[in-house]
């Protein structure tokens, strides 16, 4: 049965959904009405019998969950609801426990007033453009799958976080005993990640391990500027590396022996490296804001680089496609499809340790032989009204600004390879702005670039404008 709902919300004036799912301020972009209308339009979509819910720690996960599962029961699916669980386990479960969609609450690396809602298939994939976009022209409609009384779901939960460390255990053995320093950040992988590098023999030194919503140790994004404690106590404690995740444990971060923060880029080029040439070459998969030394390492062991959108949904559909063996972003999202196709922090520090070992080598070690080039950003401001206009010239025209270009992508935006370096330019899909990122072998070359594509594509948008 159909049911026509008056006068919940004014009608949404943005896009609700993006790479990852729906994410905004609680109570403020997210409320509970509008909450409860997402999982309305889920299970009308899907027709779901059995649907499982994750969150990570913040202060507004049960808030949420709450608005879901009523709305989840009201329209006849079963809610397993999983507690605090980081979004790779969530996606894994759904698969595992054949469930017909998985639904994570988290707003991954966003600050603590943030939430928001990833929705995955019961393959353990995240919900593509296409499915995002049919949810939410169901949520705009107001007309949702609602059952008889008498056929209301059920609200179950249940910790099944076990099967995914027996999975994890079955596959990789440790055979030194590493001793690292395990920052979760106050997040979802505040138990999750100790418990499991013990098990393989790790010793274990832990900081910001108390799942706390508000993020009091450090922001849970872990960057160059949040780690700096976490840097600081591995050097004076001589440890072998410092490990950082996120806050639902989808991205990780590396410290090596010196306390020196990892590049994010090169640590993907390293470890992609490694990959191809334990199997002899092979694909492997990166977003089109990665760094060219990826291409650089792994083409030299006979590997190929395949380039998809910025978004772990539509790396994991091109490893998919191209039977990768393995993809990632320089954000430490890294995705191992002999496990599963979500990106996942925890796995992927475990299998960076077994690289090491396998190699023989220090984290130093192993990521200096990857080049370093200068990457540089801006942002243009662009009205929104206008910017796809822009974009639809930079597609035409940005081959003539540098003639000797060696080869054009418009996957995501435009990027365009030349001698030296390479260039991006997107619209935002958030802000009034055209986002550029150049990268170049010297400081220079990087400079020039940027430079001369910030003046062109402003004369763009000045003429458009007109």
């Amino acid at each position: 049965m159909f049911t026509t709902y008056h006068g919940w919300e004014n009608d949404l004036k943005s896009k609700l959904f993006g790479s990852s799912g729906a994410r905004g301020i609680i109570n403020v972009d997210l409320t509970p009405v509008l909450i409860s209308r997402i999982g309305s339009a889920i299970v009308t979509f899907s027709k779901a019998e059995k649907i499982l819910l994750g969150h990570d720690t913040r202060v507004s996960s049960l808030m949420v969950e709450n608005a879901l599962v009523s709305s989840l029961v009201a329209g006849g699916a079963k809610a397993d609801c999983l507690g605090v669980v980081t979004t790779p386990i969530l996606a894994y479960l759904t698969k595992e426990l054949k469930a017909d969609v998985g639904i994570m609450i988290t707003a991954s690396h966003n600050p603590p007033q943030y939430n928001g809602i990833k929705i995955f298939s019961s393959e353990g994939m995240a919900y593509t453009e296409e499915k995002q976009n049919e949810i939410e022209r169901i949520v705009k409609s107001n007309k949702f799958r609602l059952t008889d009384w008498r056929n209301l779901g059920e609200i179950s939960s249940a910790d099944e976080s076990n099967r995914y460390i027996e999975l994890i255990r079955k596959k990789v053995k440790l055979d030194r005993q590493w001793h690292v320093v395990i920052d979760p950040g106050c997040g979802a992988t505040c138990h999750l990640a100790p418990a499991l590098l013990e098990s393989l023999g790790c010793k274990v030194t832990t900081l910001n391990a108390q799942p706390d919503g508000f993020f009091p140790g450090r922001s849970p994004e872990p960057s160059v500027e949040s780690l700096k404690p976490l840097t600081k106590i591995v050097q004076v404690l001589g440890m072998d590396a410092g490990i950082a995740y996120d806050g639902d444990g989808d991205r990780v971060a590396f410290v090596d022996e010196d306390g020196f923060f990892i590049d994010f880029d090169q640590i993907l080029a390293a470890y992609a490296t490694h990959v191809v040439k334990r199997n002899s070459g092979g694909i492997i998969v990166t977003n089109v804001e990665a760094s060219m030394c990826v291409e650089k390492m792994v083409n030299t062991f006979n590997g190929e680089v395949i380039r998809a959108r910025v978004g772990d949904v539509y790396v994991s559909e091109a490893m998919k496609k191209y039977d990768a063996f393995f993809g990632g972003e320089p954000c430490g999202a890294w995705i191992h499809p002999q496990f599963h196709y979500c990106p996942d922090g925890v796995l992927s520090s475990v299998l960076l340790l077994k690289a090491l070992e396998d190699e023989n080598k220090e984290l130093s070690e192993f990521i200096s032989e990857v080049p370093q080039y200068e990457t540089l950003r801006e942002n243009v401001v662009c009205r929104n009204e206008v910017k796809y206009r822009v974009m639809e010239k930079v597609k035409d025209e940005l081959r003539s600004l540098f003639p000797t270009h060696r080869q054009i992508s418009t996957v995501d935006g435009v990027r365009l390879s030349v001698e030296s370096g390479w260039i991006l330019v997107r619209a935002s899909g958030t802000e009034p702005v055209i986002r550029l990122t150049v990268e170049g072998e010297s400081s220079k070359t990087a400079k020039t670039m940027l430079d001369d594509v910030v003046m062109w594509i402003t004369s763009i948008i000045e003429g458009v404008e007109r």
